[in-house]
């Protein structure tokens, strides 16, 4: 499972990346990247009238053989993406919806800390944490 948290900059630059297992790490961040495309689509497919009553969850962005990858934006336009292993067939929707909740009230938190500059990686030792319970759990 792989949990990232993307800026909303044109350059879509990761301020957090946790992967387990770690072997596979590199093919994770590509997977994400290639899923920042999706979640633009989709993005840009919502209606300009509509921007303030959009859903945050965009769901599965795609699958592949091995993962699904699914996709979540903040109102600021901070994209959070999580890849997980196509056999795990006990996640529901609704589950991973739960999980970027907590990704975002967790992300909310660390914006609000006074000492983290916008834009800098989130070196967040709760953040990490929460990250950490969250992928235990799933796995």
């Amino acid at each position: 499972m792989i949990v990232s948290c993307h800026c909303s900059c044109l350059q879509n630059y990761p301020l957090y990346i946790r992967s387990v297992p770690t072997e596979d790490e590199l093919k994770f961040h590509y997977t994400v990247h290639t899923s920042l495309d999706v979640v633009e689509d989709k993005i840009s497919s919502v209606s300009k009238a509509l921007v303030d009553q959009r859903e945050l969850y965009l769901g599965l962005l795609y699958p592949t053989e091995d993962y699904k990858v699914y996709g979540y934006v903040t109102n600021s336009k901070v994209k959070f993406v999580i890849v997980v292993d196509s056999s795990n067939t006990a996640l529901r929707d609704n589950e991973i919806r739960s999980m970027f909740r907590k990704l975002h009230n967790s992300y909310t938190d660390v914006m609000c800390n006074p000492f983290y500059n916008p834009g800098d990686p989130i070196q967040s030792k709760a953040f990490d944490n929460m990250v950490s319970t969250m992928m235990v759990q799933v796995s």
